[in-house]
């Protein structure tokens, strides 16, 4: 059995002649929660709307729950699969909540009515009460709950927790990490919030101007990279610039920032015969990590 559920390669989307990917390579393992990181136009919301059917690519293939998805057809058999949860949180505006549900139910034969109670419960979601009239974040819940009870095997999501607050945010999250806990469902998280991607994501892939720069898991990323912190008595020699092994050099006056994740103590100790007054070697976060590979010099 193939343990992908999603996969991509060399995927590429322009507008109007502008590349909004660029070669984009995926592998998301089944019953993770993967984490897809970038800026603002990094290429995130069109790698989702790839994936969706929503858009058609200049170039690659994609491949859903081991299927390769070329047709429109193809397509549409996947998305029977998915669930999805947009940032713009559109949902019916006539309705209630308890009609968007009943509404909603029909069109899916893996209906978990389980899921149903459970999520209306945990979130609290007034089943009279008029859509137009929920905060945006109980849009979101609701949003939640109608991909989740709809038995999907893959969740993308898209920014869900835009503009949510703490408290929200933290249901939301723990919401997801639950499901893919006892339900073993693959969640594809788009998002910018580097907290929460830290802290329910297993897996994460950053891109930047369509590409794929780091991806991994987590806590291999966070075990493996390491943050190398040298102060010289003047400015720091240009050789510094040539050693093997660094991912991305920073520096400011005295002080040299190297990011290395490949044979780090070879790396310190070519370091060291540079002459540097002191030497400090610190993991790293994901937030180092992001901002080393988006803004790296």
């Amino acid at each position: 059995m193939n343990d992908l559920v999603i996969e991509t390669q060399g995927l590429q989307r322009s507008y109007n002649g502008k590349p909004a990917l660029r070669g984009l390579d995926l592998a998301v393992p089944r019953g993770s929660i993967y984490g897809f990181l970038g800026r603002n136009g990094a290429g995130k919301t069109t790698t989702l709307k790839l994936l969706l059917g929503l858009l058609r690519r200049d170039a690659g293939e994609i491949r859903l729950f081991g299927q390769a998805v070329r047709t429109d057809a193809e397509s549409a058999k996947a998305r029977q699969r998915i669930g999805f949860v947009s940032e713009e949180k559109d949902l019916y505006p006539f309705m209630t909540v308890g009609q968007a549900i009943r509404f909603t139910r029909p069109f899916f034969p893996t209906w978990r009515r389980d899921l149903e109670e459970k999520y209306l419960h945990i979130f609290r979601l007034p089943a009279n009460k008029p859509v137009p009239k929920l905060s945006k974040g109980m849009r979101t819940q609701l949003m939640l709950l109608l991909a989740m009870a709809r038995g999907a095997d893959l969740l993308l999501m898209d920014e869900p927790t835009s503009g949510l607050d703490p408290v929200m945010t933290e249901e939301i999250l723990q919401a997801l990490a639950d499901l893919a806990a006892t339900d073993g469902i693959t969640i594809f998280f788009s998002s910018h919030q580097l907290t929460e991607v830290e802290q329910i994501c297993d897996q994460v892939c950053l891109i930047d101007d369509g590409k794929k720069v780091i991806d991994g898991v987590l806590d291999d990323l966070k075990f493996h990279y390491r943050r190398i912190l040298l102060v010289f008595e003047t400015t720091p020699p240009p050789e510094l610039a040539s050693l093997a092994g660094i991912d991305h050099l920073r520096q400011r006056g005295r002080t040299a920032s190297l990011l290395a994740h490949e044979e780090v103590d070879s790396v310190v100790s070519r370091a060291r015969q540079l002459g540097p007054c002191s030497v400090e070697v610190r993991p790293v976060s994901l937030k180092e990590l992001f901002l080393d590979h988006v803004k790296g010099e």
